[in-house]
C-alpha cells in the first residue's frame, strides 16, 4: 500500500519552493458567484469548455500570470462542502503535484477531506512488479483544522483491513490471520491466546466443527487489552479465511470472491488499531474465530447435529451457512463477562446485500436507541449503516425437529434477520450488543471507490464507542 506520503506540511511544502495548486471546489448553488468574480478571460474560456460543477468533475485553469500558482475548479454538485470521496477521488486522479484548497472548511470537513485524501492514495501493489516509472501520488497541504492524528490513524486503519481482505486465500489462512493479531498486540502491549486442536474441540466446538476439514488448522485468537476501570469492550469478527460452502458447495461465481469472508475479522482489527492507537479509554478484548470452510472426508455434513460451548443443540441446515456458527461460541463466551458493549461484524448472509446492496451494512441491536446513535455516527463519518429489525416473529423459521435450533430458516426469507436471530440466541443482553452484516467489497470502480476491498463499519462504531465511553 502506499498511503502514507499524500499529505504534507506548509513548512514542508515552503522548503520545496513549490506554490502549491489551488483547488477551488465549488457547489452549484455558490457557482454564479464565484464565476462573477472572476476575470472576464476566465470566465469566457470557461463557457467556452462547457464547464459545470457537477460532482467530481475538475478542470484545470489557464495561469493568470507566469508565476501564478495553477489553480483547478472542482465541481461539487449540490453538496455544501468538500467530502472524503471527493478528496479520495482527487487524491487518485490529480497529476502528480503539492495541492492546497482555496477556502478554510469547517472543524469537521477538513478532517474528512483530509482523510478522503489519504484514502485516495492507497494501492494494493503486493502482487504487481515495481514500476521504475511510477509517478509519485499527490500530495496535500494538511487542510486548516484538520484532525491530522485522526485522519492519519483511521486511513492506517482502513488500510490494514484493505490489505487483509484484498490478500488471496492462498497467502492469507488461519495461521496468517493469527499473525496479523499478533503483531497488532505485540505493538500495543496486550496479550493474545490461541486455542487449537483438542483445547479447540474442547472449549470452541463449533468453530473446530466448521474447520476441520482443511489443512490449515481452525483456531480462536483471543486478544486482550486491558485498563484497569475502563468500560469494557467486546469486539467478535468473523474470520473465514475461504468458504467453499462446504459440502453444499458454492457455484464457481459464488466461491470467487470467498477470499474476503475473512472481511469481519479484518475490520475487526482495524477498528481495535485505530482504538488502541487514538488511546481511547476502553478495556478492549477481541475474539477471532479463523477457519477454512473446506471439502474434505471430515467436513461437517447437511443434517449433523453439532453443540455449541454452552450446550446448545444446531442442526446443520446447511453448511454454508457457517459464519453463525463460528460466531456463536465466541458471541456467548464474550457475552458471559457481561461488556458494556459487545460488537460482532461479519460478511454474513447474501440476504443483507439483496436488501441493501454493497453500500449499506446491516445493523442489528436489541436497542433501538443504540442503533440510531450508530447509524448517525455513520452519516457524519460517511461510514454508513442502516438499522435492521430483529424481528421475533421469524424466530419459528429456526426450529428443528430434532435439535435446539436449525443454523438456517425454513422458509427462504428474510435471511439477513434469521441469521441475527439464530446469532442473538447465543447474547443473553441484546441491549448492549451490535451485529453488523458487512460485504466488505466495492464490486465496481467508482470516483474514489477502486474496486477491492472495502473497509466497513469502523469508523461509524470508533465514533460511537468515544462519544458513549469518551
Amino acid at each position: 500500500m502506499r498511503v502514507e506520503n499524500t499529505l504534507i506540511s506548509a513548512a514542508d511544502a515552503s522548503a520545496t519552493g513549490r506554490k502549491p495548486s489551488l483547488l477551488h471546489c465549488i457547489d452549484e448553488s455558490g457557482w454564479p458567484q464565484w464565476l462573477d468574480a472572476q476575470p472576464q478571460a476566465l470566465r469566457a474560456w470557461l463557457q467556452a469548455q462547457q464547464f459545470k460543477p457537477e460532482r467530481q468533475r475538475w478542470l484545470a485553469l489557464p495561469p493568470q500570470t507566469p508565476s501564478a500558482a495553477t489553480e483547478f475548479v472542482v465541481g461539487l454538485g449540490s453538496g455544501p462542502a468538500p467530502d472524503l470521496a471527493l478528496a479520495a477521488a482527487l487524491a487518485d486522479k490529480l497529476p502528480t503535484g503539492c495541492y492546497q484548497l482555496a477556502h478554510e472548511l469547517q472543524h469537521s470537513a477538513a478532517t474528512a477531506f483530509a482523510l478522503g485524501w489519504l484514502m485516495g492514495g492507497y494501492r494494493f501493489e503486493r502482487y504487481r512488479k515495481p514500476k521504475s516509472n511510477a509517478a509519485p501520488l499527490a500530495q496535500l497541504l494538511v487542510p486548516h483544522g484538520a484532525d491530522l492524528l485522526y485522519a492519519s490513524a483511521a486511513a492506517r486503519a482502513d488500510a490494514l483491513a484493505r490489505d487483509l481482505i484484498n490478500t488471496p486465500a492462498n497467502d492469507l489462512g488461519p495461521a496468517q490471520l493469527e499473525a496479523a493479531a499478533r503483531e497488532l498486540t505485540a505493538r500495543h502491549g496486550g496479550r493474545v491466546s490461541v486455542a487449537q486442536g483438542t483445547a479447540l474441540q474442547r472449549d470452541w466446538p463449533l468453530i473446530e466443527a466448521v474447520g476441520r476439514a482443511s489443512p490449515r488448522a481452525p483456531r480462536l485468537i483471543d486478544l486482550r487489552f486491558d485498563r484497569e476501570g475502563a468500560p469494557r469492550i467486546t469486539l467478535v469478527g468473523k474470520g473465514v479465511c475461504f468458504d467453499t460452502g462446504g459440502l453444499n458447495l458454492k457455484p464457481s461465481s459464488g466461491m470467487l470472491l470467498m477470499k474476503k469472508d475473512m472481511g469481519g475479522a479484518a475490520c475487526t482489527l482495524a477498528l481495535a488499531q485505530l482504538l488502541l492507537e487514538l488511546r481511547a479509554p476502553v478495556a478492549l478484548r477481541v475474539l477471532l474465530p479463523a477457519v477454512d470452510n473446506s471439502i474434505g472426508g471430515d467436513a461437517f455434513r447437511p443434517g449433523d447435529v453439532l453443540r455449541s460451548r454452552q450446550g446448545t443443540s444446531i442442526e446443520s441446515g446447511n453448511t454454508d451457512a457457517e459464519g453463525r456458527l463460528v460466531l456463536a461460541d465466541p458471541l456467548a463466551d464474550a457475552a458471559s463477562e457481561n461488556p458494556d458493549l459487545l460488537i460482532d461484524m461479519a460478511t454474513l448472509t447474501g440476504a443483507a446485500r439483496v436488501a441493501l446492496g454493497p453500500d449499506l451494512p446491516a445493523a442489528f441491536s436489541g436497542d433501538l436507541q443504540l442503533l440510531a446513535a450508530l447509524q448517525a455516527q455513520g452519516d457524519a463519518l460517511a461510514d454508513p449503516v442502516w438499522p435492521m429489525p430483529l424481528w421475533r416473529g421469524y424466530d419459528d423459521d429456526l426450529s428443528s425437529r430434532i435439535a435446539d435450533v436449525n443454523n438456517v430458516g425454513s422458509s427462504g426469507f428474510a435471511g439477513a434477520i434469521t441469521a441475527a436471530l439464530f446469532l442473538a440466541r447465543f447474547v443473553p443482553n441484546q441491549a448492549k450488543w451490535l451485529h453488523l452484516d458487512l460485504y466488505g467489497w466495492n464490486p465496481r470502480d467508482r470516483a474514489g471507490k477502486p474496486q477491492g476491498a472495502q473497509a466497513q463499519c469502523v469508523r461509524a462504531l470508533y465514533g460511537l464507542i468515544r462519544q458513549r465511553f469518551g
